[in-house]
């Protein structure tokens, strides 16, 4: 019973992605009520679509809100609650980066586009930050809850190129510990914040960069499946054991961690 997520309700923010859509599938596949965040209409169709399809039974909702949109987040919230009583739980998976915010190999750091560095961080880090301001209170008023942010790879040891998007990521890291501390004083370890850092997963952003059209790889994705042990990029099925454990009752005396889901990245030196 400790893994059971029955009827427990779960939202889902960039749910319309790869990895948060993946995550939001298996939940309701899980037989748990899931709230499908994203910003455009005919997206998260096709996501409520794709997860019916895969379980004929699932409870899904899909809503529109930007997490950067309080009055939209707080309209979210008081529609689930109307609609399922409670909020269990909540994975903030909106996120992703902009070219401005990178700096390319013919590039140095002072040609960075400051206006998308703000805007990656923002997305980032204030996105994750709003939404656990918003749902919070309904997670401490029934009377368990666990919200799990998203990491990265680029937060424990520098990564070239993603300048922007590091440091949006070593923020929300750190509000991931910040907010574990004050809600498991304040709550009584009532509700649990966790993080999970995936490696490198191929999707919508980063397939280019790393793979070419004829499926090989590129430089930068050669190097990247030499320095991960299991010597290939992860699958997005690969992070729901880690966001199941972590929404269950089986980790209800862990917070505060952050879960690397890696094929071995951020423990290889590359030597």
């Amino acid at each position: 019973m400790i893994f059971d997520l029955t009827d427990r309700v779960f939202v889902v923010t960039g749910a319309t992605g790869t990895l948060a859509g993946a995550a939001a599938d298996y939940l309701a596949a899980q037989r748990a009520r899931v709230v499908y965040l994203g910003r455009s209409p005919a997206k998260l169709d096709a996501a409520l679509a794709r997860c019916r399809a895969a379980t004929p039974a699932a409870q899904c909702l899909g809503l529109v809100a930007d997490v950067l949109d309080r009055p939209a987040l707080e309209r979210v919230r008081d529609q689930v609650l109307k609609q399922w009583g409670r909020i269990d739980g909540l994975l903030n998976g909106a996120g992703g980066n902009m070219p401005g915010a990178t700096i390319s190999p013919e590039k140095t750091f002072t040609d960075l586009d400051f206006t998308a560095f703000r805007q990656v961080v923002e997305l980032n880090l204030d996105g994750t930050v709003l939404p656990s301001l918003v749902f919070t209170p309904a997670l401490t008023e029934s009377g368990r809850g666990s919200i799990i942010n998203y990491s990265s790879v680029s937060v424990p040891q520098a990564l070239t190129r993603v300048v922007g998007y590091s440091a949006a990521k070593a923020g929300v890291e750190n509000f991931t510990r910040w907010l574990a501390v004050d809600l498991g004083r304040r709550t009584g370890g009532k509700v649990r914040v966790n993080a999970v850092m995936p490696g490198f997963f191929l999707g919508e952003q980063n397939r280019r960069l790393l793979v070419k059209e004829d499926q090989s790889l590129t430089e930068r994705g050669k190097l990247i499946v030499q320095n991960t042990p299991f010597g290939r990029f992860g699958e997005a099925s690969e992070l729901h054991g880690a966001v199941h454990f972590l929404l269950a009752d089986a980790s209800r005396f862990v917070t505060g961690t952050v879960l690397a889901v890696d094929g071995g990245f951020s423990a290889f030196s590359g030597v």
